[in-house]
């Protein structure tokens, strides 16, 4: 692959799917370390800070897979010949915001 932007959205995707595989055993470890536990939240100190490391690592995988999809739908618009297009409107994205934010959709306007 020579495109550069293509090559820049291909490394997004291959360090958001590490994230996505270290976030799965992060969560793992935090469930396995509540299941090794015999008391429940309500009464173990220790109980709210595991929900909340839970919480929090589900929170960043619903996000990095949010991100994963759109950083693939940019994929699919540099296929098709369309990146750097609004999908709304059409006009072209601004180079500074496809430089902050490779995968973006839309313009300004849309955002």
């Amino acid at each position: 692959m020579t495109d550069p932007v293509a090559q820049r959205l291909e490394a997004l995707r291959a360090e958001t799917l590490a994230s996505l595989a270290e976030l799965g055993v992060r969560i793992d470890a935090v469930t396995a370390a509540r299941a090794d536990a015999n008391t429940d939240d309500e009464h173990d100190p220790e109980g709210a800070t595991i929900a909340f490391e839970r919480s929090q690592a589900d929170a960043l995988r619903q996000a990095a897979r949010i991100r994963l999809g759109e950083i693939d739908a940019a994929l699919a618009r540099v296929d098709a010949g369309t990146f750097g297009r609004c999908v709304v409107c059409g006009a072209v994205i601004p180079a500074g915001r496809l430089q902050a934010r490779p995968f973006a959709a839309t313009c300004l306007a849309h955002a």
